[in-house]
C-alpha cells in the first residue's frame, strides 16, 4: 500500500518569489492536489544574513496571488536547528559520522598539492577512522562517512536513472565548527520529519540528491521519490536571470497578468498534456503527472504568456474578474475603483474583457465608464470633433431622447440619421467615440451607449456639441 502523497515547496527567503520558484511551487501543488495529498510550505531560512521577514512575506504573497494554498503551518527551517543537530549526533554515536579536526588551511594545502600532481581534489579526511583517544582538544566539524566504493543510483521520475560513482562522493560536513547544521542535513531531516514522499525541484539540485541519500541510508529512512525538473531559460536560451526583466511573481501581478493565465502558462513550462496549450485549473489537476515533465529546459516566452492570459481573461466569471481587478490595483499601488464606477465597469466587463490580455488593457478599454464628465478628448479624438461634426452631434441628440434604449433600436436610429446626412454610420463613429470616451479607439459605440445609459450618453453628446 503506497503512502499518501506529501509534497513541499521550500524556498529561501532571500528575495521575491521568482518565476522558477513559482513553477516549482505550482508543480508540487498540482501533484499533491491531483493525488489527494498534502502540500507543505517550508521556509529555508538558515542563512540568517540573507533571510528577511520581508522576503518571506513576498513569497507568501506571491503564492497567495497564484492561488497555491498550502496545508498546515509554514515551517521555519532555522527553528528546527536543534533537531538537525540531534540527527548528526546520532550518526556520530553510531559510528556513521566522525569528528574531523582538519583545518581550512590543511584542506586548502591538500587541494593545492592534488592539483599540482593532477590528482582528485576530493578531500579524504585523516580523521575518518581515527581512535577517539587521539582526538585533540580543538575545534572540529562532523562529517558523514560516505560510501567509498560501488555506485549510487538516483531513480528520478524526470531524468531517469542517474548513476554516480561513490568514489566521487566526499565525506560531507553535517555540523560546522560552531555546531550549526549545514543546509544539506537540514533538508533531509525536515523532509523526513514532514513525511515528504515526493521531492519535486529544479534539476540544479540533482547532484545534491546523491549526497542527501547518504543521510537517508545512514539513518535507515525511506528515500523520497525524486523528480528534478528542468530549469527555465529566457527567450535567448540562457538561464533565466535579472537581465530578462521582471522575474518576481508579484511583479507580474503588478503588471496586470491574471493569475489563472499565469498558472496555465507556468504549468506548460516544462510539462505538457498532448498538444493542449490552454486549459483550466480543473483540467490541470485532472491531467498533471510527473511523466508529462520533459528533460529539456523550458523557454519563457512573454507573447505566449500574454496569449494564454487573454484566453483566460475572456473566460473568467465577471464577479471573479472584478475581485481580480481590485487585487491588481492594490498590488500596483493604484487607486481603487469607486463604488459609483464599479456598477458601470460590471456592465462593461462582458465586452471590454474580450481580447484584453492584461488588466491595464481591460481598464484602458473601460476608461469611458471610469471617466466623469466633462470628457476631455485626447489629441486624436479632438480632431474628430471639428465644427461640422459638432453640428451633426447636435442634430443627432433629439433623435436619441425617446428611442428604446436597446441595441437594435439604437442601430436603426443611428443608421437612419446617417442616411439623412447622406453618409454612413462609419462616418459618425469617430465623433461619437470622441464625445463618449474622449478617444479615437474605443469599444463599440453601441456597447458604450448601452453601458452609459440614455441620460449620460445624451449629456456627453451635448457637452461635445457645444
Amino acid at each position: 500500500m503506497s503512502l499518501p502523497v506529501v509534497t513541499r515547496f521550500a524556498p529561501s527567503p532571500t528575495g521575491f518569489l521568482h518565476i522558477g520558484g513559482a513553477r516549482t511551487a505550482l508543480f508540487n501543488w498540482l501533484y499533491a492536489r491531483a493525488n489527494g495529498g498534502t502540500f507543505l510550505l517550508r521556509i529555508e531560512d538558515t542563512d540568517r544574513a540573507r533571510s528577511s521577514p520581508e522576503a518571506t512575506q513576498a513569497i507568501l504573497d506571491g503564492m497567495t496571488w497564484l492561488g497555491l494554498d498550502h496545508d498546515g503551518d509554514v515551517i521555519s527551517q532555522f527553528e528546527r536547528a536543534d533537531r538537525h543537530a540531534e540527527v548528526a549526533n546520532q550518526l556520530l554515536a553510531e559510528g556513521k559520522a566522525y569528528k574531523c579536526f582538519a583545518t581550512q588551511e590543511e584542506i586548502a594545502a591538500f587541494r593545492d598539492a592534488a592539483r599540482a600532481e593532477g590528482k582528485s581534489t576530493l578531500f579524504r579526511s585523516p580523521w575518518r577512522e581515527a581512535d577517539a583517544s587521539t582526538h585533540p582538544d580543538a575545534p572540529y566539524v562532523v562529517r558523514i562517512k560516505a560510501p567509498q566504493s560501488g555506485q549510487t543510483v538516483i531513480k528520478d521520475q524526470v531524468q531517469g536513472d542517474v548513476t554516480i560513482s561513490n568514489e566521487q562522493l566526499d565525506d560531507m560536513v553535517l555540523l560546522r565548527g560552531d555546531g550549526t547544521p549545514v543546509y544539506m542535513l537540514a533538508v533531509v531531516v525536515d523532509d523526513h520529519d514532514m513525511g515528504v514522499t515526493h521531492v519535486i525541484r529544479g534539476d540544479d539540485h540533482l547532484n545534491n540528491a546523491a549526497r542527501q541519500m547518504m543521510i537517508y541510508d545512514a539513518m535507515g529512512w525511506d528515500v523520497p521519490v525524486w523528480a528534478h525538473i528542468p530549469l527555465i531559460h529566457g527567450e535567448d536560451g540562457k538561464k533565466l536571470s535579472k537581465r530578462h526583466g521582471a522575474l518576481g511573481a508579484q511583479e507580474y501581478q503588478a503588471m496586470g497578468y491574471p493569475a489563472a493565465g499565469m498558472r496555465n502558462y507556468l504549468a506548460r513550462l516544462g510539462w505538457s498534456h498532448g498538444d493542449d496549450e490552454f486549459f483550466t485549473d480543473a483540467q490541470a489537476l485532472e491531467w498533471f503527472d510527473l511523466g508529462g515533465i520533459g528533460k529539456s529546459p523550458a523557454r519563457f516566452d512573454v507573447k505566449k504568456l500574454q496569449n494564454l492570459c487573454g484566453q483566460h481573461m475572456a473566460q473568467i466569471d465577471d464577479a471573479a474578474l472584478q475581485q481580480d481587478i481590485g487585487a491588481y490595483l492594490s498590488a500596483a499601488d493604484l487607486p481603487a475603483i469607486t463604488i459609483a464606477h464599479m456598477d458601470g465597469l460590471r456592465a462593461a466587463l462582458p465586452f471590454v474583457k474580450e481580447r484584453s490580455k492584461t488588466f491595464p488593457e481591460l481598464l484602458d478599454k473601460a476608461q469611458f465608464i471610469l471617466t466623469d464628465r466633462p470628457i476631455t478628448p485626447d489629441e486624436k479624438a479632438a480632431k474628430a470633433l471639428d465644427p461640422v461634426s459638432r453640428g451633426i452631434l447636435k442634430q443627432l441628440t433629439p433623435h436619441l431622447q425617446s428611442v428604446s434604449w436597446d441595441r437594435d433600436s439604437l442601430e436603426v436610429v443611428l443608421n437612419d440619421f446617417a442616411a439623412s446626412q447622406d453618409t454612413k454610420f462609419g462616418k459618425l463613429a469617430g465623433p461619437l467615440r470622441a464625445a463618449l470616451a474622449g478617444r479615437a479607439v474605443t469599444p463599440s459605440v453601441f456597447d458604450m451607449m448601452l453601458v452609459l445609459g440614455r441620460d449620460e450618453t445624451l449629456a456627453r453628446l451635448e457637452d461635445a456639441a457645444i
